[in-house]
């Protein structure tokens, strides 16, 4: 059985292609990292904003997997919306930190009434001297099957 990092490796083309690496995925906490790669770098030096956008959503995506992946045979978990709050330069290698908002048991409940839940998933990334350069909040949906 492969692991939730490398599923979403094997499905997901621009995980591949950054080379996201998954530090831990958990129900409770994904953690995952963005290596430094000049290819990917920006006009100062550092990896670009879309590059740590991709790093903060995937780590929101790996959470969620591993929170609600007994529930794919029916329904899809779908990022709704996010926003992204970039503090500070950064440098080097960046880290994703994601925790899931509600209690899981909260948000199967609500797609058992047959409704769509959304719920948050906020993310923080941090340079490698633990400086946070950035926070997200993702809100993801589980979908219904048809």
């Amino acid at each position: 059985m492969l692991s939730i990092g490398e599923m979403l490796t094997a499905s997901v083309p621009l995980v591949r292609t950054l080379r996201l690496e998954f530090v831990e995925t958990s129900a409770e906490r994904a953690v995952l990292r963005l290596p430094d790669q000049p290819y990917f770098h920006n006009h100062i030096q550092g990896p670009h904003a879309g590059a740590m956008f991709t790093l903060a959503e995937s780590a929101s995506g790996a959470i969620v997997m591993a929170a609600f992946g007994d529930q794919l045979s029916r329904a899809v978990p779908l990022a709704v919306r996010a926003e992204i709050g970039y503090k500070k330069v950064a440098k080097g290698v960046v880290t994703a930190t994601a925790e899931l908002g509600p209690p899981i048991a909260d948000v199967v409940a609500e797609l058992d009434s047959g409704g769509w839940p959304e719920f948050p998933v906020r993310v923080e990334t941090t340079r490698e001297d633990g400086a946070v350069i950035g926070e997200m909040s993702i809100i993801w949906t589980l979908r219904p099957n048809a």
